[in-house]
């Protein structure tokens, strides 16, 4: 037999990590039931990897074939167990922490160079006096225009660490001069709260697009502005809010029910069961409620739209929700990556999982549900929501609700394919809007000054001429011919809510697209019944 090769490196993170004593002095001359016969699953798939790194006749890059091993074992478990490589993990962290340590400012490319859309409010750009359309030409003397710069450059060059500075040369066009300016770099918020304001004169409206570390916090602060402002009723718009933190999504559903109200309970594979109840804590306990949801509102947005619906507090309004009812839990894989692992399923207060069915290894017929959905009509017609008798659960006043696959609205309201068709929603997803209007707002931003944000709201109108200008620039940028004459309605309604986010506030945005909007407007009248509604 061989000499043995003396202390070949293993993976040693790994070994320390699971308590074993993984090879030490592997011999790659044994045969393979030698090798295999004493050794654990782990030992296994370290000593493969140990094989391709050390005798595979071509140089391979092991790190990608661990990743490749570890997505492949995720997809055999269930769709929401997922890996994290290194290189995205601090983009998610702090995507989930609700913020960033950055100057403070919302940009794009433009003509080879940094264009600042605009300012964070309050935030140290704007304090520094950076203003809308303002170019960004240098960092610390280092060049940040040309073909060759990127995103990542342009981020590993703005962000740092809290409190550092950085020198700016900005050029501004209105004024036609360079200056210099020193900006701080301070946590930046990366908001869940995305709009908050009154819908009638007792009818607050929040719309929240993710539970993240911050959201509780900020949900607090616009529900107590909107009280301030006279709402005794809300409107939670949850609409494609994909979730987030349990414990934050626990944290709001508190704030609706009376102190000892169930608000959900967990199970692991043991069959440990904890569970969750509303505290004496609640702001809003007394308040008529309405949850918007459609067929994007997931996970931790169903677990508050459970919880109200199971106790019996408010209306949930518009569509069959996602239908995702498991636990993750984020752990480190020790190299920076790491992976979140369903760990237990939740279930609403009368005992159902709103978890639909999903087949291990079948991410593909999970992921396409949506389209499922559209195909047998349920979309547009809520007879058309199938439903399993075996699921049906009762809850404390009577009302009939159903385990197996999201959260059934109360008040069904169907897709309006006026304003959600997939031509204007493919503009939406290439930022042509966003786009369109800052280089419309950069030819001349003295043109919308007259207008306050209010009077922008109720009295703009866009004209033709603006809507044929989208269509001419959108057909530039895809190199296309095709007329949008068919959806000049939709294109003029988000013209102008972004025009009216470019020019005051994510607001304007929201408040100017809900004029029209079908789940908003039953919202309000349902509002004006809520005494006599009926479920």
């Amino acid at each position: 037999m061989a000499t043995k090769n003396k202390y070949i490196p293993l993976i040693t993170g790994i070994a320390i990590a699971v308590g074993v004593f993984i090879g030490g002095k592997l011999n790659f001359t044994d045969t393979s039931d030698r090798l295999f016969t004493t050794n654990s699953k782990k030992d296994k798939l370290n000593r493969l990897i140990d094989y391709i790194d050390y005798e595979y006749v071509d140089e391979v890059n092991t790190d990608s074939i661990v990743d490749v091993t570890v997505n492949g074992i995720l997809d055999n478990l269930d769709p929401h167990s997922t890996y994290i490589p290194k290189e995205d993990l601090k983009r998610v962290t702090e995507n989930m922490k609700g913020d960033f340590v950055g100057i403070g400012i919302n940009f794009y490319p433009y003509n080879d160079t940094i264009a600042v859309i605009k300012p964070t409010d309050g935030g140290p750009s704007e304090r520094a006096g950076i203003m809308r359309g303002d170019r960004i030409l240098l960092a610390d003397g280092d060049t940040l225009f040309g073909r060759t710069i990127t995103n990542d450059l342009i981020t590993k060059k703005l962000k740092g660490d809290k409190n550092t500075k950085v020198n700016l040369t900005v050029y501004r066009k209105a004024e036609n001069r360079m200056f210099d300016v020193e900006v701080r770099r301070e946590d930046i918020p990366i908001k869940s709260v995305v709009a908050s304001y009154m819908l009638t004169d007792e009818l607050g409206f929040i719309k929240m697009n993710r539970f993240a570390e911050s959201s509780f916090k900020e949900f607090k602060a616009a529900l107590e502005d909107l009280k301030a402002q006279g709402a005794k009723k809300l409107a939670l718009d949850l609409r494609d809010n994909p979730g987030g933190f349990l414990g934050i999504a626990e944290q709001i559903a508190d704030e609706f029910l009376e102190k000892g109200k169930l608000i959900l309970f967990t199970r692991d594979k043991k069959g440990r069961e904890e569970y969750t109840y509303a505290t004496k804590r609640g702001d809003f306990e007394q308040g008529e409620l309405f949850i918007l949801m459609n067929e994007n509102s997931a996970s931790a947005s169903e677990v508050i739209a459970g919880a109200l619906q199971d106790n019996d507090k408010g209306i949930i309004i518009g569509r069959r929700s996602y239908g995702k009812g498991l636990v993750q839990r984020e752990m480190a894989l020790g190299d920076g990556s790491a992976v979140r692992l369903t760990v237990s399923r939740y279930f609403t207060p009368t005992g159902r999982s709103i978890q639909r069915p999903y087949s291990n290894g079948d991410s593909r017929s999970y992921y396409n549900d949506y389209f499922k959905r559209l195909r047998n009509g349920e979309l547009a017609d809520e007879n058309n929501i199938k439903v399993d008798d075996s699921l049906k659960f009762t809850t404390p006043k009577g009302k009939v609700v159903y385990g197996g696959g999201g959260i059934i609205p109360d008040v069904f309201v169907p897709v309006d394919r006026a304003f959600d068709n997939e031509t204007v929603n493919f503009l939406r997803r290439r930022g042509h809007f966003g786009r369109f209007i800052f280089e419309t707002l950069d030819k001349d931003r003295t043109q919308f000054g007259e207008y306050s944000k209010y009077d922008f709201i109720n009295n703009y109108e866009v004209s033709d001429d603006m809507v044929i200008q989208f269509q001419d620039y959108v057909n530039d940028k895809e190199g296309t011919d095709f007329s949008f004459a068919a959806y000049y309605s939709q294109l003029r309604r988000l013209i102008k809510a972004t025009l009216g986010n470019q020019l005051f506030d994510d607001n304007a945005f929201e408040e100017i697209l809900n004029k029209d909007d079908m789940m908003v407007q039953e919202v309000i009248l349902l509002s004006t019944e809520y005494p006599n509604f009926k479920q």
